[in-house]
């Protein structure tokens, strides 16, 4: 059974207070810092039926919190190993991300190579390095990590900065206990997020099933964004209601009781924590003509991002940005959640797309976005789709809280046990 105790001698030292019976050491003094290149694209014989990992920032950066990488996107050939400069890192090596961001770090699962926004690093000594204790302090360094990155143009850590950097050195046996306690706190939460995925799939089948089929029917047509069935109609968005831009002003973190929901506040599924939303000032004739009201639908229009969505299904005491475009439904026999839906389709972000290629801010404006075309079913099968996916949403928002809830406990631990504040006794 894991214990616990509080430690209460501590000694001063480069990177604070640790336990006495603790040192301090650098990178090089355990690890081999090697550095990672990319063979040339124009070599087929380099990439083709390619077996060999080659890890990349980006694929750390879609590890959702696994601390292992097992493959990665792209791989090289054996004849890329040999002809070119790149190191084969073994099993159990540290993958740390130093360019383009810096700060993500994993431990190879397998051997790997990896490109010149990585460095890697191998253990000198196994029977005294945990690669996951060191993968997960990395972790919670990773702030001092992009604070110690040099450039202009872009950040990048220097191998010498990171052989240089200073980390506690502890027993092996209690390097071992504190990765114990924290790999059951990640497996949790990666059975978590594999819920949210599966959930996520769902959603996704629903909708395309629910948006193109609909609701027992039998007879379908084709028409300009797809199959649908032939009682449903076709309409543009600006026949649906009115569009409006948001009110111009600046955030503030202060409580002036009026939210101020701008574009970065929606998230990736179109949700919003309100609990993160900044606030403004606005006067109180101004306030009425953008108040958020239940049943607002809100477009971004502007940015990478212009085309996204947010539904407003709740009184908020809160105004919206210049950068989004609401829509106020006036027409009788629409369902405003039903429409937000659609803008989560495919035969949505077709129409989205196309009006942003070739545009240099990749702009979305009212003029564009009324001329959208929407399916409209009967307001009682509108009523249904959206109530069957609110019913995914609602689950997916409750996994998602609890997997908030881990990640935050999971940081608290790292906090404690990473530092040495709390010790895990080691029999």
């Amino acid at each position: 059974m894991v214990s616990f105790y509080r430690e209460e001698i501590f000694q001063p030292t480069p990177i604070g207070e640790i336990p006495q019976d603790w040192e301090v050491r650098k990178i090089e003094d355990l690890f081999v810092v090697e550095t990672g290149t990319t063979p040339s694209t124009k070599r087929a014989d380099y990439w083709d039926e390619g077996t060999i990992n080659w890890i990349t920032p980006t694929d750390l950066s879609n590890l959702n919190g696994n601390i292992r990488i097992k493959s990665s996107e792209r791989k090289i050939t054996e004849k890329a190993l040999k002809e070119t400069n790149l190191t084969l890192m073994p099993r159990d090596s540290i993958i740390v991300s130093t360019r383009a961001p810096v700060g993500y770090v994993a431990v190879l699962e397998d051997s790997a190579t990896f490109n010149q926004g990585c460095k890697g690093l191998i253990p000198k000594n196994k029977s005294e390095v945990s690669p996951e204790f060191y993968c997960y302090y990395l972790l919670r360094k990773k702030q001092m990590l992009q604070n110690l990155s040099g450039g202009s143009t872009f950040k990048e850590l220097s191998k010498d900065r990171l052989e240089k950097f200073v980390v506690p050195y502890l027993s092996i046996e209690e390097q071992r206990a504190v990765v114990g306690v924290l790999g059951v706190v990640d497996s949790v939460i990666a059975k978590t997020g594999e819920v949210i995925a599966k959930t996520e799939r769902l959603k996704k089948g629903l909708m395309q099933t629910l948006l193109t089929r609909g609701i027992g029917h039998k007879e379908y047509k084709q028409t300009p964004i797809g199959t649908i069935p032939k009682n449903w109609e076709l309409v543009r968005i600006n026949e649906l209601g009115e569009l409006q831009y948001g009110y111009t002003t600046s955030a503030v973190q202060e409580n002036t009781g009026t939210k101020f929901l701008r574009i970065t506040d929606i998230q990736e599924d179109g949700s919003v924590n309100w609990e993160e939303v900044p606030y403004c000032h606005i006067e109180e004739d101004e306030f009425s003509k953008y108040a958020l009201q239940k049943g607002d639908l809100l477009f971004a229009r502007i940015g990478a991002t212009a085309g996204k969505t947010t539904y407003i299904n709740h009184n908020v005491s809160g105004i919206f940005a210049s950068y989004l475009i609401r829509l106020k439904t006036t027409k009788e026999n629409v369902y405003p959640h039903f429409l937000f839906y659609f803008t989560q389709s495919p035969a949505y972000w077709s129409q989205a797309i196309r009006q942003r290629e070739g545009q240099l801010k990749k702009g979305i404006n009212a003029t564009m976005l009324s001329n959208f075309i929407v399916p409209l079913p009967s307001f009682e099968e509108q009523q249904k789709i959206a109530e069957i996916l609110s019913v995914i949403d609602r689950k997916l928002k409750l996994e998602r809280i609890e997997k908030g809830k881990l990640e935050k406990i999971k940081r608290g631990l790292m906090d404690l046990l990473l530092t040495g504040k709390v010790r895990v006794k080691v029999d």
